[in-house]
């Protein structure tokens, strides 16, 4: 699989492109058009293919929560996959993301193979987290995925610790935290982003903002519903992003990377975003929301944007998206096969890691 360290950042043209759109619909016009660079073409093919991991990942997942393979929660990322694909598109292995329940897409672009996600899923032995912690509690600090978890907003609060150690070690490295819009009015966030910029600390803060907290729409909860804004309170850049165009978070992303590596502290993006699946796999999922809607974000879908623009714009041609495709299809097809055939943990082990070992 390419590997996005590996990727060229040369610059082949120049576009406009909306930056801004509104929170309610994915067809309102946009309010601001940003000038930007588009990354070479090889980048843009791994970001495709990042996204379609994901997004075939997550659909085997739903298929395999609906077989019984899954036994607890399964919170899919489908149709929020140029986030996580454009933001850990810059990140080293060393560099830190800390998650949250809606975790699979970020673990998957900083680096963890599909078979041990699916298998950590199953609950087996090969799992990332050996099969004790499931869809909420993936860990793969090898790759510098610190974890997931269930609990909103702690991610904010542990991305700024490992900045000031970042930054009391003087690594170059940063420290990301992904959180949903269901975070920000949560304590953690504003401790967090207070802290974060007082120390200029070496953190990007990302909110995937996708409307909904679980079942309660976000202009109902927010006195204040724009949460790119609330960076100025802290004094540090708040931008807000078209969530489904993976290159315009591709570009912020690489500029708030660089700004905070750089020692001149946090970012907040706020990724107006939408999840075409339900909250969480076996939920209801129209009576808070329509059919329509629904159908309407599902035609912003990130991975079929990118296809479409950079075959119009020549930049790759179908038959390249079409060998991605099969090779990803060939890739979580074996990864379904490894989970499923992987064994279970063994009884023995189950106090391991619960009580110091010498």
């Amino acid at each position: 699989m390419t590997d996005f360290l590996d990727q060229p950042l040369g610059l082949i043209s120049f576009l406009q492109r909306p930056s801004l759109r509104s929170a309610h619909s994915p067809t309102a016009h946009p309010t601001k058009t940003q000038t930007m660079t588009l990354p070479a073409r090889e980048t843009i093919l791994a970001l495709y293919r990042k996204m379609q991991v994901i997004r075939l990942c997550e659909e085997q997942l739903a298929r395999s929560h609906q077989r019984g393979l899954i036994h607890g929660a399964c919170h899919t990322y489908v149709g929020e996959e140029a986030i996580a694909s454009g933001v850990c598109a810059h990140l080293k292995v060393t560099d830190v993301v800390f998650s949250t329940h809606r975790g699979h897409g970020h673990a998957l672009a900083k680096g963890m193979p599909p078979r041990q996600l699916m298998a950590e899923l199953f609950g087996r032995a090969t799992g990332c987290s050996q099969g004790r912690g499931g869809s909420m509690h993936l860990f793969s600090p090898e790759v510098g995925m610190m974890g997931t978890s269930g609990i909103v907003g702690p991610c904010i609060l542990q991305a700024a610790g490992a900045g000031y150690s970042f930054k009391i070690l003087k690594t170059d490295q940063v420290a990301v935290a992904f959180f949903g819009d269901g975070a920000v009015n949560n304590a953690a966030f504003h401790e967090g982003l207070n802290m974060a910029s007082i120390w200029k600390l070496p953190v990007l803060f990302v909110c995937e903002n996708n409307q909904f907290a679980t079942e309660v729409p976000f202009s109902y909860a927010a006195g204040n519903p724009s949460v790119a804004v609330r960076g100025t309170c802290y004094g540090l850049p708040g931008i807000e992003l078209d969530g489904n165009d993976v290159l315009a978070v591709y570009h912020a992303a690489g500029e708030a990377i660089q700004r905070a590596k750089a020692g001149q502290g946090p970012t907040l993006l706020e990724c107006k975003t939408y999840r075409t699946r339900a909250h969480a796999e076996g939920m209801g999922d129209f009576t808070y929301r329509t059919r329509e809607d629904v159908e309407a974000w599902k035609k912003q879908d990130p991975i079929s944007r990118l296809r479409t623009s950079s075959t119009e714009q020549g930049i790759a041609t179908a038959d390249d998206f079409l060998t991605i495709d099969t090779e990803v299809q060939a890739l979580i097809a074996e990864a379904q096969t490894f989970a499923e055939t992987s064994p279970w943990p063994e009884a023995a082990t189950a106090t391991r890691h619960v009580y110091s070992e010498v």
